[in-house]
């Protein structure tokens, strides 16, 4: 259907700047990660996307014919729940595909299918009140996907789901990905995000601290982590020429190199007086990187 490109698009509500100048490019096919804690203007710039919102400034524009993508193209499963929890589930999920110009009886078959898929199928006639929250999750994201979007836009799926049900979304989400459809993926988990998305904006009170593919924006960030685990002494870890900061998992050892250090000095150390069971140097994780570039934002305030 087409990539999506926001141009500086600000919202302020009363005193408050949700958003200050978003610019993001989506492109087609892919798992886009819109990244950022708790309140950091994410949801704000999603429903502007959605023409839920109409920004105070900039553009938006989706596909060939520009402006905000068709509402009939698009599957948006919003953070909160919103449900009817008095009817069956079915009846909703006919509702919802019936909203996005499906036919009753395509979208009672689309419903039965993921149900099915799901393994719901035995919850069919009860009402939505009746489900826990993880399958009220399941139930709002088959919402989603029912009436077949080309652009879905998905605000922290995995809210309340168990590990099971993760994996379940997550192997939806990569088909969907497969089949040419373009998904936006907001959370503030850095690790789903890392092993899902191909590109990423990470965003920070309401403005785009960087964005660009996940290799690239680690590549940029460089390979001055170190992941080890040992038994013996530790104390080549209080080396200040050569470790800026290391966190002990228990398990193993997240070492951060000052600027320069080399990590092969780093295991000559470590071997001085420790056992080596693993060093493996890597690039640091999303979260790391987020950290970094929050922390360089606001030294400049």
């Amino acid at each position: 259907m087409g990539a999506l490109t926001v141009e500086s698009i600000s919202k302020t509500f009363d005193t408050v700047r949700a958003v200050d100048g978003i610019s993001l490019s989506v492109p087609e096919g892919q798992i886009y990660g819109m990244l950022g804690p708790n309140g950091a203007g994410k949801t704000t710039t999603i429903r502007m996307i959605l023409g839920i919102f109409e920004p105070d400034s900039g553009s938006i524009r989706y596909g060939e014919n520009g402006g905000p993508p068709p509402p009939d193209r698009v599957g948006y499963l919003p953070e909160e729940r919103g449900l009817y929890t008095k009817m069956r589930v079915l009846d909703v999920l006919t509702f919802l595909g019936e909203i996005k110009s499906m036919s009753r009886s395509e979208a009672r078959d689309k419903g039965r299918f993921w149900l099915d898929r799901f393994e719901m199928s035995e919850w069919a006639d009860r009402p939505v009140e009746q489900l826990s929250k993880g399958m009220q999750q399941k139930i709002q994201f088959i919402g989603t996907v029912l009436h077949n979007p080309d652009l879905l836009i998905l605000d922290e799926p995995f809210n309340g789901l168990d590990p099971i049900n993760t994996a379940l979304i997550k192997d939806v989400m990569l088909e969907l990905k497969e089949a040419g459809k373009t998904l936006i993926f907001s959370t503030h988990q850095m690790e789903e995000a890392e092993r899902l998305c191909e590109k990423i904006c990470l965003i920070h009170k309401g403005q785009k601290v960087l964005e660009g593919g996940v290799a690239e924006v680690k590549a940029r960030h460089g390979r001055n982590r170190v992941v080890m685990s040992f038994h013996g002494d530790d104390g080549f870890l209080k080396d200040e020429t050569l470790v800026k900061r290391a966190d002990n998992y228990g398990q193993y050892v997240e070492v951060e190199l000052q600027e320069g250090a080399d990590p092969q000095v780093l295991l000559r150390r470590a071997l001085d007086g420790a056992q080596i069971q693993r060093f493996e140097v890597a690039a640091p994780s999303l979260r790391e990187i987020f950290i970094l570039s929050v922390g360089r934002e606001e030294d400049a305030e």
